[in-house]
């Protein structure tokens, strides 16, 4: 990705450190500190999560929430990840990440859930339904 700084220049755009743009719920979507090149790009869901974070050194990870705001699911750019699940409470229920650990039952162990059903030739998943 091109540095904002760097599209100002060529476009004969003053402007001064650090840059700095935010959405329209002041969550900041990019920062740029300095001359030293170094930048953050964020991305955020409809509650205002960070879902996805971008470094100009590499750096990048991705998450996502449940309606509660609980972290469901973090990855990395180096491939590690964990996902977790929550009860009505925000207690965590289940953990498993991808260097192997597990705790708890995860919920589609206890439900239907992802299961595929096929009805006069139609297939379905199964989802479940929170009440």
């Amino acid at each position: 990705m091109k540095k904002l700084s760097e599209v100002y220049k060529e476009l004969g755009i003053a402007f001064t450190f650090p840059i700095k743009i935010e959405n329209e719920a002041s969550k900041v979507t990019y920062f740029e500190e300095s001359s030293d090149g170094y930048w953050h790009k964020y991305e955020y869901d409809s509650e205002g999560n960070e879902t996805y974070h971008e470094t100009s050194n590499g750096c990048c990870w991705k998450r996502k929430y449940d309606s509660e705001g609980n972290e469901t699911y973090y990855e990395n750019i180096q491939g590690y990840w964990y996902k977790n699940e929550y009860d009505s409470e925000g207690k965590e229920t289940y953990s498993e990440n991808s260097d192997g650990y597990k705790k708890g039952t995860p919920r589609s162990a206890k439900t239907c859930e992802g299961k595929v059903v096929e009805v006069d030739g139609v297939k379905y998943e199964m989802k479940t339904i929170n009440n």
